[in-house]
């Protein structure tokens, strides 16, 4: 059985893209999967100091969270850059390669930004998922569009680099991409401004060949988590841990809406044993 890459990727900061690997992995992780983490922004380190957040607090309280195998990798020191964006390459490979021995499924968070370690990472996906706030501000990450009409003028860059990693997949081994955009902070009254993000992602969606998926709203108990170093498929687990409200309750239900839309636990034929640490 082969390895399912999830790659977390948009050039935009503030979207969301390390809670929402956290969030995938502890979810794959207590479904009974084997799950591999990779940091490609170690500079910033925000997955990075979620795992350690995470180990702390259950050493401090005696928790039983599960934990998968992480790494992280640094940016090439070598000064010529076509040797740095090789180098950087390979260790994207070898590392792959060496999860993917010991895990079922790697979940890889890419920088908010455009380098050649984020690119590399791009190239393994198997389902790249991007999230963006819902706001024409994010919409233009993937392309840029009339105000008039809603059609799509001219593609960004951040959708032309993907589809070039979709190039680089097929030539190195044949395989695709599952290119999901993930619409967070979701407008819930049917607002005309709401209507017009509904009909331009639709068209980007058929000229770019991405799917939707409904995201996270704007709440708070993301970010209490992430100090404790806990999802809220813990606290489901853990009622001790946060005392659950309707917010809560909420929130786990967008989590599970997510892990369902990415295919979760489907997403491989069959889990093997989780990763204790």
């Amino acid at each position: 059985m082969s390895t399912t890459v999830i790659v977390l990727g948009n050039e935009k900061g503030g979207t969301g893209k390390s809670t929402t690997a956290m969030h995938i992995i502890v979810g794959l992780l207590r479904e009974g999967y084997a799950v591999g983490a990779i940091d490609l922004d170690a500079r910033q380190g925000t997955l990075t100091r979620y795992f350690d957040n995470r180990v702390a607090y259950a050493e401090k309280t005696g928790m039983n969270l599960p934990q998968p195998v992480y790494r992280s990798i640094q940016r090439s020191e070598l000064r010529d850059k076509v040797l740095a964006t090789e180098d950087e390459r390979q260790q994207v490979q070898n590392l792959v390669d060496d999860i993917s021995r010991h895990c079922d499924i790697i979940v890889i968070d890419t920088p908010g930004s455009d380098n050649p370690l984020s690119r590399a990472g791009h190239s393994f996906a198997d389902i790249l998922v991007t999230p963006m706030n819902d706001s024409f501000v994010d919409l233009d990450l993937l392309g840029h569009i009339d105000p008039d009409t809603n059609a799509v003028r001219a593609l960004s860059s951040y959708s032309e680099m993907v589809w070039d990693q979709k190039k680089s997949r097929a030539l190195r081994d044949g395989g695709s991409i599952d290119w999901v955009v993930m619409r967070n902070r979701l407008a819930t009254l049917d607002t005309k401004n709401k209507r017009n993000m509904d009909a331009a992602l639709e068209a980007l969606s058929e000229r770019l060949a991405f799917r939707l998926a409904h995201g996270f709203s704007e709440r708070v108990i993301f970010r209490e988590l992430f100090l404790k170093g806990l999802t809220l498929l813990d606290v489901r687990e853990e009622r001790s841990a946060v005392e659950l409200t309707m917010s809560h309750v909420a929130a786990l239900q967008e989590v599970r809406n997510l892990l369902h839309a990415l295919g979760v636990p489907e997403v491989v034929a069959a889990p093997s044993v989780a990763a204790s640490g």
